[in-house]
């Protein structure tokens, strides 16, 4: 198993407002850009134009349709990828020591020559935020850009993640939320900013703002009800699992 820093100096991540993402997955396409060419392995495509394409990427928008109790549905995009996660069980079931969280940011990265593909991290990950390059045999993951943003080489502007650069709506922030000072952290304050499943006890560092109401029938967020958390505490399978873990 490897361990976690028991604190960081910071926790670097993003705050994805919900409200402005339009799905246009611009996002998504920086990011396969940027880190096949640069960070890491590239991440390889398997029969791109062929009849059953698959590919690896570290940033996917979901959309989903919504029906409030009262007035129209809504349609939400919802932008996911590694949350970076305090309490990353990622890292903790990681047999080699290629999963790790850096002291100083609180990066959450793969050292992607001693990761031997097993899966394990994947499958600890209740947000499905791994996966697996099938061209390189190694796991691939959001890094927020790490190459770029402690880049001197780069403008100042450009020494964000790549989403967070090319994003045309603002729905991406990226900075420091451990500082609550910090223009993240009162974003976070100012809008009711959530973790994504709080119940699973994984502490994740990127939040998510909640869209604002659309219409005169309610007064809240039309996807309030579906982020509350399901659960107090872990439990069923994550929950024996994670009490298994921590008698070895």
């Amino acid at each position: 198993m490897t361990d976690l820093p028991e604190t960081t100096d910071r926790k670097m991540g993003l705050v994805i407002d919900l409200d402005t993402c339009v799905g246009c997955h611009a996002c998504v396409i920086s990011c396969k850009g940027w880190n096949t060419e640069n960070y890491g392995a590239p991440l390889s495509d398997q029969e791109p134009y062929g009849a059953d394409p698959s590919g690896t990427f570290l940033n996917r928008v979901h959309s989903y349709e919504v029906q409030p109790e009262t007035g129209p549905a809504q349609l939400v995009h919802f932008p996911k990828s590694c949350l970076h996660c305090e309490d990353a069980p990622c890292v903790t079931v990681c047999p080699t020591g290629a999963s790790y969280k850096r002291t100083e940011d609180g990066i959450v990265l793969v050292n992607e020559s001693d990761c031997i593909g097993c899966g394990l991290c994947a499958w600890a990950c209740p947000y499905g935020a791994r996966e697996m390059d099938a061209a390189e045999g190694v796991m691939k993951k959001c890094t927020l850009c790490v190459d770029r943003i402690y880049n001197d080489n780069l403008p100042e502007e450009d020494r964000v993640p790549a989403c967070v650069r090319t994003c045309p709506s603002g729905a991406r922030h990226f900075g420091d939320l451990g500082d609550p000072d910090s223009a993240v952290s009162q974003l976070v304050a100012e809008r009711g900013g959530m973790d994504l499943m709080p119940e699973q006890g994984t502490k994740p560092v990127n939040k998510y703002l909640p869209p604002r109401p659309r219409d005169r029938w309610t007064d809240q967020s039309v996807l309030a009800p579906f982020l509350e958390p399901v659960a107090e505490e872990p439990r069923g399978f994550l929950a024996w699992l994670d009490r298994a873990l921590e008698t070895l």
